[in-house]
């Protein structure tokens, strides 16, 4: 049993980032398929009806009163506001690995939160795993990087949504049901970003197929999948410990882009990702 039970808190943190750092390939995909606003409104949409079905056939609790409220204000900021801002990004011709190196520094940001908000005690060794995980995303990145203004500023307010959205879920709605909560956080997400792609943007597809399969997968792996691991690990473990996962992401998006799209695999992505791993194990150590 304790085998097995090792075994889980090790393939259940690798299969997230694995499916999380999958959403810069399928996001590439989806806004250059269509508008950013739209994909992200049909992600939400769809995702949102699948798990609410699968929480009602399984009968599962769904948030009342307080506790609804908290997750709603979780949703918003994790969904939202941190998958809104990061899709515009990329059609502002954002790099994806920059988008990722953003996202990337939130574990930074969530430990300096948790410290104030969640009594969450950040060790010495850990902060040297941060700077670690820190170093491993510049590294994955290093060759990479072009900026544009709106863009950056874009992925910062994606990095502080996740951000502050993950440890005010932690404070206020860390036993919420990962089925219903998840559902409601994509159910009230997807009429606000459906909004802002009719205020802000003219909704369009230019390429059907494209923008389904980006959709698709962006439904059943990212937001379904993604999300259901995420909330899982939260529910279970400090959040600064579970944002360390995030320095891995731009090392892993670096490769699966060079094995499923064929771009160039460079020695520093693969230094990115060596540092980065020691980076999140040393974080992760316990004592």
């Amino acid at each position: 049993m304790l085998t097995e039970t090792r075994a889980r808190s090790v393939a259940v943190p690798g299969l997230f980032v694995v499916m999380w750092s999958s959403a810069f390939i399928a996001g590439i995909i989806g806004v250059g398929a269509g508008t950013p606003l739209l994909l992200t409104f049909v992600r939400f949409a769809a995702a949102g009806l699948l798990l609410g079905g699968f929480a009602l056939a399984t009968r599962a609790a769904w948030p009342r009163g307080r506790a609804l409220a908290h997750v709603v204000v979780s949703g918003v900021l994790i969904q939202a506001v941190q998958f809104s801002a990061f899709y515009t990004a990329m059609s502002l011709h954002m790099p994806a690995a920059v988008v990722a190196l953003v996202q990337g520094l939130s574990p930074v940001v969530i430990a300096l939160v948790a410290g104030r908000t969640l009594g969450e005690r950040v060790a010495p060794w850990q902060w040297a795993g941060f700077g670690l995980g820190a170093l491993g995303v510049a590294l994955a990145v290093a060759d990479r990087v072009s900026f544009s203004l709106g863009g950056l500023l874009l992925c910062v307010v994606g990095l502080l949504g996740q951000s502050l959205g993950t440890v005010y879920q932690k404070r206020f709605a860390a036993d919420m049901d990962v089925r219903t909560g998840t559902a409601t956080q994509f159910l009230v997400s997807a009429p606000l970003v459906g909004v802002a792609s009719l205020l802000f943007e003219t909704p369009r597809v230019n390429d059907w197929a494209g923008f389904s399969a980006a959709a698709g997968w962006l439904v059943l792996v990212n937001s379904i999948g993604a999300f259901l691991l995420l909330n899982t690990m939260l529910r279970n473990a400090p959040a600064s410990r579970v944002s360390t996962l995030f320095f891995l992401t731009p090392s892993v998006t670096a490769v699966m882009a060079w094995l499923l799209v064929g771009q160039a695999l460079h020695p520093l992505a693969v230094a990115g990702l060596v540092v980065g791993g020691l980076g999140v194990l040393l974080a992760n150590r316990r004592g």
